[in-house]
């Protein structure tokens, strides 16, 4: 299909229009900021890690685990989050919840598809531990 033709435009931009769900939601395009970083010399071989994450409008995480712990708290928008076993929650701002370590969190977006959504998370990891490890899907 040329886009040359103007007779093929409103089909170019239909199949745009319907593939940005897709892309939305093929994951990993979240943005995440460390805020603090620290070793925790009362807890040796820990680490506290503060860091922000950024969700555009429709905009989603793939599936992945945290080593440590995590709380999290929702400071703008709302997010959907699904942790094996439990059913999805769409949390507000002002919500929060906890992750166990190791539990294999399976769904985490943006709620909307017209606002942004941040959060802010805690996390108490081993020193060396990454910040998150992708799931295979």
């Amino acid at each position: 299909m040329s886009i040359r033709n103007p007779r093929h435009l409103p089909l170019a931009c239909l199949a745009l229009v319907l593939a940005l769900p897709a892309l939305a939601l093929a994951g990993g395009h979240e943005k995440i900021a460390t805020l603090q970083e620290h070793a925790l010399p009362d807890a040796p071989g820990k680490k506290g890690l503060l860091i922000e994450v950024g969700y555009k409008p429709g905009e989603a995480s793939g599936p992945h685990v945290h080593a440590g712990a995590v709380f999290a708290y929702v400071l703008e928008g709302a997010v959907v989050s699904q942790l094996q076993g439990q059913a999805p929650v769409t949390y507000k701002a002002g919500q929060s919840w906890y992750e166990a370590a190791n539990t294999p969190h399976l769904v985490s977006r943006n709620a909307s598809a017209t606002q942004p959504a941040r959060l802010l998370v805690w996390m108490l990891l081993d020193e060396q531990a990454p910040v998150l490890t992708p799931l295979k899907q």
